[in-house]
C-alpha cells in the first residue's frame, strides 16, 4: 500500500533528518511510529502527506508514484492528516469542518458519532466557532473527528495523545482499535505511548533518520519496554539530533 525507497530530506542548511529511508507497508493496519525525540518520525509523516517534498527517494502509494503530488492531490489519493498542532479556522463552524472532510451534509447522529469518539459532546459543539474559544485539547479532537469523517484510505496521526485530557486519551484509544476492527483503510500513528504501542498491528521505530526496527508489535515493544527500564532506545545505535 505504502512503499518509501531511498527517502531522503534536509533542512534549507542542509542537515540531513531523513536519510535513504526504506520502509513498506500494507494495508488495513494500525501501524505506530516510535523513536526519540529528533529523530524523523513527524518529518517522515510530513513527507508521505504531501506538507514536505522529499529531497531525494521515491513514494509509492497504492502502486502509484505520488512523489510529485502536493497535500491536496494526496488528500484526493486517499491520505488524510491530523496536524500535531491544528489550524484554526475563523468563521468555520465544527458541523462544517466535519461536513467538508466526509464530502457530504452529516446528520445530528453521524455529527454526534463522531464527536463523541474523541470524547466530546455534539450538542455543545457542532455550531462552535474554530477560533480561540476553543482549547488546545478541544481543537486537536475535532481535528481528529474530521480526519475520522474522511475515512480514507490511509489516515496520518502525529501525536494525537498532546493536549487532551486522560478521559479523552482513553476513549481515543478505543476509537482505534475500533478502526483497525472495522474499517480496511491503514491507521499511521505517530506515538510514544505505550498503550497506543500495545494495541499496534506493527511498530516502526525511527531514530537518527533511520528506520531502527519495524516487525509485529509482540517483537518489538519487549525490546522497546526492555530498553526503556535500562533508560536508552535499543534500537538507536546514534544519537538522534532535535
Amino acid at each position: 500500500m505504502l512503499k518509501l525507497e531511498h527517502l531522503g530530506w534536509s533542512l534549507p542548511d542542509g542537515e540531513e533528518i531523513i536519510k535513504d529511508l526504506d520502509l513498506t507497508l500494507s494495508g488495513g493496519k494500525l501501524v505506530v511510529v516510535t523513536g526519540p525525540n529528533g529523530g524523523g518520525k513527524t518529518s517522515l509523516a510530513k513527507l508521505v502527506a504531501g506538507l514536505e517534498t522529499p529531497t531525494s527517494g521515491r513514494i509509492w502509494f497504492n502502486g502509484k508514484d505520488i512523489t510529485g503530488l502536493d497535500i491536496t492531490e494526496r488528500a484526493k489519493s486517499g491520505i488524510a492528516y491530523a496536524f500535531q498542532q491544528p489550524v484554526r479556522f475563523k468563521g468555520l463552524r465544527v458541523r462544517d469542518m466535519l461536513e467538508l472532510a466526509a464530502g457530504e451534509k452529516l446528520t445530528e447522529s453521524a455529527l454526534c458519532g463522531l464527536l463523541g469518539k474523541v470524547g466530546l459532546c455534539a450538542n455543545e459543539y457542532i455550531d462552535r466557532e474554530l477560533n480561540a474559544s476553543l482549547s488546545g485539547g478541544e481543537i486537536k479532537r475535532i481535528e481528529i473527528a474530521s480526519v475520522l469523517a474522511r475515512n480514507a484510505q490511509l489516515s496520518i496521526f502525529d501525536e494525537p495523545e498532546a493536549g487532551i485530557d486522560l478521559w479523552s486519551f482513553a476513549r481515543l484509544v478505543e476509537t482505534f482499535q475500533e478502526l483497525r476492527q472495522k474499517s480496511s483503510g491503514t491507521l499511521l500513528v505517530i506515538s510514544h505511548q505505550e498503550r497506543i504501542l500495545s494495541i499496534a498491528d506493527e511498530i516502526v521505530v525511527i531514530a537518527g533518520g533511520h528506520v531502527r526496527g519495524h516487525g509485529p508489535r509482540e517483537e518489538i515493544l519487549p525490546t522497546l519496554l526492555a530498553g526503556e527500564k535500562a533508560g536508552r532506545c535499543p534500537l538507536d545505535k546514534e544519537e538522534a539530533r532535535v
